[in-house]
C-alpha cells in the first residue's frame, strides 16, 4: 500500500512539474490611460507639396540674338525695372540715331515753311485790300491768295513729317526693346540659360525651350499641395492649417487655407487631385521658407477641446478596443462609438470612461480578447500619438 502511495505521489508530482514548465504565460502588453483632451478631424495632402512663389517668371526675350550684356548671375536680387540682358542691336541703334536725325531735320524744315506761308498770308491779305480799291486786277488777288494756301499746305506737310519722324522713332525704340529683358519686379534671379557671346532664342509654340532668366519674388511665399479628390469638397478658404517641412523639422507652421484650385489634376492613373494653396500667418516664419522646399500640409476641419478620447493607433477594425481588466487581469474586447477622428486621436463618444486602460502594443504576438496579461509601465497617450506619427 505505501508503494502503491509513493508512486500516485511521484505520478502527481511530474504532471505538477510538467503543467508548470508547460503553463501558459501572461503576455506583455503596454497600455495606455483613456483620458481628455482635444481632438481634431483633419486631413492631409496625399503627396508632397512645395513652397512656392507668388510672383515667378520665367523670361526670354522675343526675338533671338546673340547676348550682348549680361547683368546679372545666380542668386542676384534685382530691382524692377533693372536691366537684366540686351541682344546684339547696334543696327537697330543706327536706325534710331537716323529716325532722330530726321525728326531734327523736319523740324528745322517746319520753321522754314511755316515762315514762308506766314509771310505768303500777310501778302494776300494786302493784294485783297487792293483789289478791294480797284489798285489790282482780280487774277493777281486770287495768285496771291493760292499762293499762301499752298504755302500754308507746305507749313501743315512738314508738322505731319515730324509726327512721322517722331512715329519712326517709337518703331525703333519698341525694336530694341524686344532685344532686352527687364525685371517686372523685384527679385531673386533663380537660373540663367546662356552666357555672354552665346546665341539665344525665343521658346517657339509647341517647343520647351528653357527660359533665358528665372525671376522669383522672394517676398511672397506660400505652400502649395495637391489632396485627394474625395477630401477636396471638405476644404474651403480660411480653415487653419498646419505646415510640416523636412528642412524644419519639429517645427510645425501656423497657416490657412487661401485657394482651393477649382479643377481636378489627373497626374498618374487613378491619383486625382486638387491643389490646396496655404498661406504662412506668421510673417517671420515665412521668411525662413525657400522656394521648392517640400512640404506637407495638414488641414483641420474640425476641433473638440476637453472630450474623451483614444490614441487612432489602439482601434481594431470595427472601432474596437482591448480593455484591460485588472481584477481577471484579462483583456476585453469592447466596441466604441467613435466621435471625430484624425491619424493622432479619436474621440470617444461612448463604451469607455476615463481611466480605463486599453492595450497599445497591439502588434505582439498571441494579444487577443481573453488571455492573461501583464501590464507593463502605462504609457502617456501623447507618447503613443507621437509613435504613430514617426510610423
Amino acid at each position: 500500500m505505501r508503494r502503491i502511495l509513493i508512486i500516485i505521489a511521484s505520478i502527481a508530482l511530474i504532471g505538477a512539474t510538467f503543467w508548470w514548465f508547460n503553463r501558459t504565460q501572461p503576455i506583455a502588453v503596454a497600455l495606455v490611460e483613456v483620458g481628455l483632451g482635444k481632438v481634431e478631424a483633419s486631413v492631409a495632402n496625399t503627396r508632397a507639396g512645395s513652397v512656392e512663389a507668388c510672383q515667378r517668371t520665367r523670361l526670354s526675350p522675343i526675338s533671338g540674338g546673340r547676348i550682348a550684356f549680361l547683368g546679372v548671375k545666380k542668386g542676384d536680387h534685382v530691382k524692377k525695372g533693372q536691366v537684366l540682358l540686351r541682344l546684339w542691336n547696334d543696327d537697330q541703334q543706327a536706325q534710331s540715331n537716323l529716325a532722330q536725325t530726321q525728326v531734327a531735320s523736319s523740324q528745322k524744315r517746319i520753321t522754314e515753311a511755316c515762315a514762308v506761308a506766314e509771310n505768303a498770308g500777310r501778302d494776300a491779305a494786302r493784294m485783297a485790300k487792293l483789289r478791294a480799291r480797284g489798285f489790282i486786277s482780280e487774277g493777281g488777288e486770287e495768285k496771291s491768295r493760292f499762293e499762301a494756301q499752298s504755302r500754308q499746305a507746305a507749313c501743315e506737310g512738314a508738322r505731319a513729317d515730324v509726327t512721322q519722324a517722331q512715329a519712326r522713332v517709337r518703331i525703333t525704340k519698341v525694336e530694341q526693346d524686344r532685344t532686352v529683358l527687364v525685371a517686372p519686379f523685384d527679385g531673386i534671379v533663380a537660373d540663367i540659360v546662356g552666357e555672354l557671346g552665346e546665341y539665344t532664342t525665343p521658346s517657339p509654340p509647341g517647343v520647351a525651350t528653357p527660359p533665358a532668366i528665372d525671376l522669383i519674388d522672394d517676398s511672397c511665399l506660400y505652400i502649395k499641395a495637391p489632396m485627394d479628390e474625395v477630401d477636396a469638397p471638405k476644404v474651403h478658404v480660411g480653415q487653419l492649417a498646419r505646415v510640416s517641412l523636412d528642412a524644419l523639422p519639429g517645427k510645425p507652421l501656423a497657416g490657412h487655407v487661401k485657394r482651393v484650385a477649382p479643377y481636378v489634376v489627373a497626374v498618374e492613373k487613378q491619383a486625382r487631385t486638387v491643389d490646396v494653396e496655404v498661406s504662412i500667418d506668421n510673417a517671420n516664419e515665412s521668411k525662413q521658407l525657400l522656394v521648392g522646399y517640400s512640404a506637407d500640409v495638414e488641414i483641420v476641419l474640425d476641433s473638440h477641446n476637453n472630450v474623451l478620447r483614444v490614441p487612432t493607433s489602439t482601434l481594431l477594425e470595427g472601432n474596437k478596443v482591448l480593455v484591460y481588466k485588472p481584477g481577471t487581469k484579462k483583456l476585453e474586447e469592447r466596441v466604441i462609438k467613435a466621435g471625430i477622428t484624425n491619424w493622432e486621436f479619436t474621440e470617444v463618444l461612448d463604451g469607455l470612461k476615463q481611466g480605463d486602460r486599453i492595450v497599445v502594443s497591439l502588434e505582439r504576438e498571441g494579444v487577443k480578447a481573453g488571455i492573461v496579461v501583464k501590464p507593463e509601465d502605462t504609457v502617456k497617450p501623447e507618447s503613443t500619438a507621437k509613435a504613430s506619427k514617426a510610423k
